[in-house]
């Protein structure tokens, strides 16, 4: 039967047995592959087969949902073809059918880490979890500092008068 083995490190025990029918993966309980790791969303995908591949559709999660590092489109039907990888978030399997295969043994990837070949380092740098600008930490900054003058300027007015004597 065609399965989704898991690659990450944390989940290697993780092995998805894919039915014909649609299932759901994600990282809430109700999913019917259920992956608590905070890069997968609430209900990341879907997976069934076809013949011999593994269709994927992504449920317009928030990371994306790659195949061999390229970005599928969201609510498009994508084929997943054996010994080939899926990532969701941070999280990555290998399609394998349960046949004999002449990949290479399955490497464990650790979240953060690249898994060491040319092309998940390459992937690594222009990721979907490159960190992001928080323009509301900007905007407290800017208005903390423009307080912070003002409070200085006061202070320097109100000592500046004390010093001068009234007749």
């Amino acid at each position: 039967m065609p399965k989704l083995v898991c690659l990450t490190a944390g989940f290697t025990d993780r092995v998805f047995e894919v039915p014909s029918e649609k299932a759901s993966i994600g990282r809430l309980d109700d999913n019917r592959f259920p992956i608590a790791e905070p890069s997968v969303s609430s209900h990341h995908c879907e997976v069934w087969t076809k013949g011999d591949d593994i269709v994927v559709k992504d449920l317009n999660s928030t990371n994306g949902t790659f195949i061999n590092e390229a970005q599928i489109a969201p609510e498009k039907e994508t084929p997943l073809r054996p010994g080939q990888t899926l990532r969701l978030g941070q999280v990555e399997f290998r399609y394998e059918t349960g046949k004999r295969q002449t990949e290479q043994p399955r490497p464990t990837v650790k979240i953060g880490e690249a898994a060491g070949s040319p092309t998940t380092v390459i992937a690594k740098k222009n990721s979907a979890f490159t960190k992001k600008t928080n323009n509301t930490n900007k905007i407290f900054l800017a208005v903390g500092v423009v307080l912070g003058i003002i409070i200085i300027a006061l202070l320097v007015i109100a000592f500046s008068g004390l010093g001068q004597s009234t007749p």
